[in-house]
């Protein structure tokens, strides 16, 4: 048992010596995927319940309450309610005006709310920049500062009086922008896009002018199913909503970047899966002939197949390490939720479950990758594996009468997919996976992510957080893309070299040949390309809202285009490289 263990251990680091190129794209292959699942976990630990953390440091109230009327007869109608059985803490009534805000040359919607210097029972903003209220002064949420391109120190116009920017801060007792609910006359149940700032509470009067002011209660109660028994309902003339209706509100902020990256990881694992694959099929092919020559000593399908899979597992520990380290260190900056919610930002993920899932996925993606292919060793006759031959091509009448009419570079292109059908649908499972997530992303970036506020139109939040986590995704996708087709296309180059030689012996020029191990690249490359434009917009319409706008043809066929030439050219350059090296050189050589 001991020498087994042994002769398994020697051959393991003989391989990962003698390829060293192929165990790095490997090792990377495995990395990005581990490293996706660890930023995952992460952004999923911090950005659970981002209103629930907000609230907590914020003292945020059960239920808002907002009178119908307005003046002295909206606060006789609060009255009642901070004594009433079962509440037992309550904040304001605040006087609450809806006016409009100028900045930059921007007129839009803003909720305007008075407040004191001191700290009140419920409902605390906590101050992210700058200052709180004080004469002279505005505060404002931050995603809506953001959103108009304000910052402390700033000049803004509300309803003609001049204020200066003194702070941000954020709330759990309103909805973030743009669901500030603006309304056009107080105590109206029709609501608008809108921002929210606060105001020191004695100058509300003086910049709400002769528009009449509204109020707002926050109240807080023992039983806490008194607030979650409703979301958002009017009674006895008084508009009311729980936390729950706020909550649901602000958690869209990061639903669309939460999809965006489940789906973004799905794709990502079956990227990897095809990237290891095709190059755990590549060093399989490659070592035939060892496979045969441990058959030929006494080796039986058991050892054959410890001694190649020894090798993957190892590399899937080490790339589980890997991907852990990187997910783990890029964690802290992409956790924060969003400029309106104090999420744990800067947290990394809960360290035992990341660190076992990571490693059950990258043993997973390895173990899967090579399972097959091992399979496929171990079960080979021994002649057969010495021989080093491919899978012959089935010859059918019609495949042969074809193929006297197929021009040389088309047919040498042919028949080495037809030696190698496996490898050809692995390059159209990368196709078709790169060109989903393109073509998803293109129809994100199609829709309209502006939303009126008045007179103009402002960014959408949600979607810059979306297109932030879909940035993410199609950047590792790229990579693992590009690894992807490199892999494809080195190891269908050196897999067909003999045969490529044998072609040029019987007429082929270096032209033909290139571009033949080109065509066999493309042509699975292909259907895949057209499977996944619409799989892409079937994507995005699975997980989008409201109406949908499609892009332009013109950005589609880029995209497509886009990956037919980059397989071509990354195909194309291995291949003239083999083109160029003398017949008689690569017939004499064996590979071993």
């Amino acid at each position: 048992m001991a020498g087994r263990l042994l002769l398994v251990c020697r051959l393991l680091v003989r391989d990962l010596r003698r390829r060293r190129t192929e165990t790095v794209l490997l090792l990377l292959a495995i990395s990005a995927a581990t490293g996706t699942l660890t930023l995952g976990l992460a952004l999923n630990n911090a950005l659970a319940q981002p209103y629930e953390r907000t609230r907590a440091a914020t003292a945020g109230p059960d239920v808002v309450a907002m009178p119908g009327g307005t003046g002295p007869e909206a606060l006789a109608a609060l009255a009642p309610l901070a004594t009433a059985p079962g509440v037992t803490a309550h904040s304001g009534p605040y006087p609450i005006a809806y006016l409009m805000l100028t900045a930059h040359g921007k007129t839009v919607h803003a909720v305007v709310e008075g407040r004191d210097n001191s700290p009140a029972a419920l409902d605390r903003p906590a101050v992210t920049a700058g200052t709180w209220v004080r004469p002279g002064g505005v505060v404002i949420e931050p995603t809506f500062a953001n959103a108009v391109g304000v910052h402390v120190g700033d000049t803004v116009d509300i309803n003609g009086h001049p204020l200066r920017v003194v702070g941000t801060a954020v709330t759990a007792a309103r909805a973030v922008y743009p669901s500030a609910d603006w309304r056009a006359d107080a105590g109206s149940p029709l609501t608008e896009n809108a921002g929210l700032v606060w105001v020191d509470r004695s100058q509300i009067g003086a910049l709400a002018g002769a528009r009449p002011l509204s109020f707002t209660l926050n109240l807080r109660y023992a039983d806490p199913r008194a607030s979650t028994s409703f979301t958002h309902k009017r009674d006895a003339g008084i508009e009311y909503t729980s936390w729950k209706e706020i909550a649901y509100q602000d958690g869209r902020l990061v639903e669309g970047a939460h999809e965006a990256l489940l789906i973004g990881s799905w794709l990502l694992t079956a990227l990897a899966v095809a990237s290891v694959a095709s190059i755990v099929a590549g060093r399989i092919s490659g070592q035939r002939r060892r496979v045969g020559l441990l058959k030929a000593v006494g080796a039986g399908p058991a050892m054959v197949a410890a001694v190649h899979l020894a090798e993957y597992l190892v590399i899937g520990l080490a790339a589980a390490g890997t991907g852990l380290a990187v997910g783990w260190l890029a964690a802290p900056p992409l956790t924060n939720p969003g400029a309106g919610l104090l999420g744990a930002v800067g947290v990394h993920p809960p360290a035992l479950r990341t660190v076992v899932a990571g490693t059950v996925l990258a043993l997973a993606i390895a173990a899967a990758a090579a399972l097959a292919p091992v399979v496929r060793a171990t079960t080979t006759d021994t002649v057969h594996a010495l021989a080093d031959a491919a899978t012959p091509p089935r010859r059918r009448r019609w495949r042969v009468w074809l193929s006297r009419r197929l021009p040389s570079a088309l047919l040498i292109g042919v028949r080495i997919n037809a030696r190698r059908p496996r490898r050809a649908r692995l390059v159209m499972v990368n196709s078709l996976v790169t060109t989903t997530t393109l073509v998803a992303v293109l129809m994100a970036q199609a829709q309209d992510q502006l939303i009126p506020l008045g007179d103009v139109e402002l960014p959408r939040p949600r979607d810059a957080r979306t297109s932030q986590a879909m940035f993410l995704v199609i950047v590792v996708l790229c990579v693992l893309a590009l690894i992807n087709a490199i892999v494809s296309a080195w190891t269908a180059v050196l897999d067909a070299r003999h045969p490529l030689a044998v072609a040029r012996t019987l007429g082929a020029t270096p032209a033909q040949v290139t571009v033949g191990m080109t065509v066999a690249q493309l042509l699975p490359a292909i259907p895949g390309v057209l499977a996944g434009i619409p799989a892409g917009m079937g994507l995005y319409l699975a997980v989008g809202r409201g109406e949908v706008r499609y892009p332009p043809d013109s950005w589609l066929f880029a995209a497509g285009l886009g990956v037919l030439l980059a397989i071509a050219a990354l195909t194309a350059i291995p291949a003239t490289a083999a083109a160029r090296r003398p017949v008689a050189d690569t017939l004499r050589y064996t590979p071993t």
